[in-house]
């Protein structure tokens, strides 16, 4: 098979524009080459990569796959060309998406605790929506994910293309403040009304919740009175006295020690999560397999906290 570098690099682009005239522009060649260029590239693989019956241009099932390839070759041989000039990649940062809330509450004290057990390991996070994340992960866009565990989700990820690990087992339970006399002011086990702080219908949390109020009458009581997707927006109402909120421990941890907070219910309305952080294995960038070669060896507590 012969194939170009700059074939690779021309589909990486249209992938990105999804426009054959701007991608043409980007790569500062005409479109007419720019187009047979891209079919070049797919006589030479035998596979249709790109749909050109949609406006603007997709990628096929082959073609999103092959993408993954596409970039992870091309970032070897840059990562090599730089080697050979003598610039280390030995500090090369790692791109970590993750979802919002454990970026903000669960990333800094996990990765503290890992660089104790590996040392220095620098990375760029970028925090998003869970479904986002997913996408970007898939796209070869980033090298690891740090997300929910949903067994339940109907966007599930191939286990043989994109491993992971388990790094925490964490619960959300339901919050409020507390009364004069430091009960919960919201309680559920009070009769009538509850003032709820909900997720957002699409929010990873949300369903979450949603599983564990399915066919329960408590859920008739819960009157929705703010929505948002993220925790840390759920936290800030919660603490202004707002209503009941379902939230992570690991964000409420301090409010909670200190009795600002208070659980609103018993254990059996706590909602267990699990904490993964997932790979691509399409994806053979140095920093990621040294890091998932040390993992393996890591002690639980390390690993999980």
């Amino acid at each position: 098979m012969n194939l170009e570098t700059k074939w690779l690099e021309d589909l990486l682009a249209l992938a990105q524009t999804r426009s054959f005239s701007a991608s043409a522009r980007q790569r500062h060649v005409t479109q007419p080459a720019f187009s047979r260029r891209i079919r070049a590239l797919e006589q030479a693989l035998g596979t249709t990569l790109v749909d050109r019956s949609t406006t603007p241009v997709d990628l096929t099932s082959e073609g999103h796959l092959f993408v993954i390839t596409a970039r992870n070759v091309i970032e070897q041989l840059n990562e090599s060309l730089g080697h050979l000039k003598g610039l280390s990649i030995a500090q090369e940062a790692l791109d970590i998406v993750a979802a919002h809330s454990l970026a903000l509450s669960f990333y800094p004290p996990w990765i503290s605790r890992l660089q104790k057990g590996l040392g220095q390991l620098p990375t760029r996070l970028v925090a998003m929506n869970v479904g986002e994340a997913i996408h970007v992960l898939r796209e070869g866009k980033c090298d690891l994910m740090l997300a929910y565990y949903d067994p339940y989700a109907s966007m599930q990820l191939d286990a043989k293309v994109f491993p992971s690990f388990s790094i925490g087992q964490v619960k959300m339970l339901p919050v409020c403040l507390p009364d004069e006399q430091g009960r919960p002011r919201f309680s559920l086990a009070d009769e009538g009304d509850i003032p709820y702080l909900s997720y957002t219908q699409g929010a990873f949390l949300g369903r979450s919740v949603r599983m564990l109020l399915k066919n329960d009458p408590l859920s008739l009581r819960l009157r929705t009175v703010y929505e948002t997707a993220m925790a840390e927006g759920l936290k800030g109402m919660v603490m202004q006295g707002m209503g009941l909120a379902w939230l992570p421990d690991f964000c409420i941890r301090n409010e909670l020690k200190d009795g600002r907070l208070v659980p609103a219910g018993d254990s059996h309305h706590d909602v267990p999560l699990e904490i993964r952080l997932y790979r691509c294995s399409l994806v053979h960038k140095p920093g990621v397999e040294r890091l998932w070669r040390q993992m393996i060896e890591l002690p639980r507590d390390v690993l999980q906290g």
